[in-house]
């Protein structure tokens, strides 16, 4: 008798154990997996603890210790590319291969097919230098003056060294209507190519009222042989022509455009160039702006993550930009076009997806759309109806991996500790994988929650 009642304990416990198992409020890891997502693997990097590569049943197949900064990129030869303080590239295996430091880069790179890189930088102009370039004292900070926006693309020469081969600075490319006694002064509407030096006329971030642009994103087409690039406080994204000499770039002239380093087009706020007013506004911060790649559909449209600051609602927005050879139309006394977009995700209502800071997305070449709900550490992938087919929560915080069940612990007001920049998926047959073991498991010290 004893040894029965035992035995009902035994099996009243396990009842139990496994009941509280299956009702445990599933917080990380893969929440949805239909088969009409894109078969691939998502690449991701956590700041300060490393890169990860997931399949689409969320299962970890491998992992890289040694890249701590982000975003990640996986290149053709297999090993990964990432920006810290300048950029890493490491083997499959978490070897260091090449590395080059910069203190005044930030946000994003972008690996070329010739092998260079483009970083996105800053360089210091000081209060007296801002003014001299018409810039309102009242909107520049004493202390540390204007950081404006510095593109320079780095050929790798050694382990730890690189040579600046290309560069373009916004500091050749200023107009203001502020300061007559400035060369630069002019009609802002006039001349959309160029950057007005006081717009916006408050800095956005208050932590770093210097960082006048904030430019987060940078992308390049190889076809056109341009720079696309993301700037969050002009809520704009900017063409500019990379066919240039740096001699070219830093001139008005010269180039395939014959436009030198002057702004080819740009799209999101047409108050920027006094073309228009508050209501035809289409960007409030963006991010991962970007061309949509060959075989993928809308091939050569622009997609972007827009935040939708002000509006607590962000969306996915897709345009076809007015392309003319290697030029933009437009017309006279208006903005660029186009009026619309041609695509846009949104969450139903709106304020259902919000991520009021970095995030990311990337059209698949199924058509489907991936996205990264930055702030949040939430991946999903869209159907063009805007149906959610996959769906995954990244587990990885500061400190660790949370264990399924933990709370998410908050990071800052609007952003949670498992927080990623934006994320890259690789098709199965992607150059990347030849020969690499893609076993869940097999290559990696981690183990994610199911």
């Amino acid at each position: 008798m004893k040894k029965r009642n035992f035995q009902l304990c035994i099996i009243i416990f396990v009842m139990i154990h496994l009941t509280f198992i299956n009702a445990q409020e599933q917080t990380v890891g893969l929440f949805i997996n239909d088969p009409e997502s894109f078969e691939g693997y998502t690449l991701f990097s956590k700041g300060g603890m490393g890169t990860y590569l997931i399949n689409n049943e969320g299962l970890l197949v491998q992992s890289w210790t040694r890249s701590p900064g982000s975003p990640s990129y996986l290149l053709e030869s297999g090993n990964i590319f990432f920006r810290i303080a300048g950029c890493r590239e490491l083997t499959w295996d978490d070897q260091i291969v090449w590395k080059y430091s910069d203190p005044m880069s930030h946000h994003d790179v972008e690996s070329l097919p010739n092998g260079n890189v483009l970083l996105i930088t800053r360089e210091r102009k000081t209060y007296i230098e801002a003014i001299a370039a018409g810039r309102n004292p009242a909107s520049i900070d004493t202390v540390n003056g204007l950081t404006p926006l510095h593109i320079i693309e780095v050929e790798p020469t050694g382990l730890d060294s690189g040579t600046v081969v290309w560069e373009w600075h916004v500091w050749d490319h200023l107009i203001q209507d502020f300061d007559p006694g400035k060369t630069n002064f002019g009609i802002v509407a006039e001349h959309p190519e160029l950057a007005d030096i006081n717009f916006p006329v408050e800095p956005n971030n208050k932590n770093n009222p210097s960082d006048w642009l904030h430019t987060n994103s940078i992308d390049y087409n190889p076809a056109l042989d341009q720079i696309i690039v993301s700037l969050a406080y002009n809520c704009e994204i900017w063409i500019i022509d990379h066919s240039t000499s740096t001699f070219e770039a830093a001139d008005h002239t010269g180039g395939n455009s014959g436009k030198g380093g002057d702004i080819l087009y740009r799209w999101g706020n047409p108050q920027a160039y006094r073309r228009g007013t508050g209501g035809d506004k289409k960007f409030f911060i963006t991010h991962d702006a970007q061309w949509i790649e060959p075989g993928c559909p809308g091939e050569g449209n622009i997609i972007v993550f827009h935040n939708g600051n002000w509006h607590n609602a962000s969306s996915i927005v897709e345009i076809i930009p007015p392309l003319d050879g290697y030029n933009y139309i437009l017309s006279p006394d208006s903005a660029y076009g186009p009026s619309e977009p041609v695509w846009t995700y949104s969450a139903e209502p709106p304020t259902d997806f919000f991520s009021g800071s970095i995030s990311g997305t990337q059209r698949l070449a199924n058509g489907n759309t991936l996205i990264c709900d930055g702030c949040y550490g939430t991946f999903f992938e869209v159907t063009p109806e805007g149906q959610t087919v996959w769906k995954y929560i990244n587990p990885v915080v500061s400190d660790g991996i949370l264990a399924q069940g933990d709370t998410l612990p908050d990071n800052i007001p609007g952003r949670k500790d498992n927080f990623i920049f934006k994320i890259r998926r690789y098709a199965p047959d992607y150059p990347g994988f030849v020969g690499k073991d893609l076993t869940p498991g097999g290559q990696s010290s981690y183990i994610f929650p199911r």
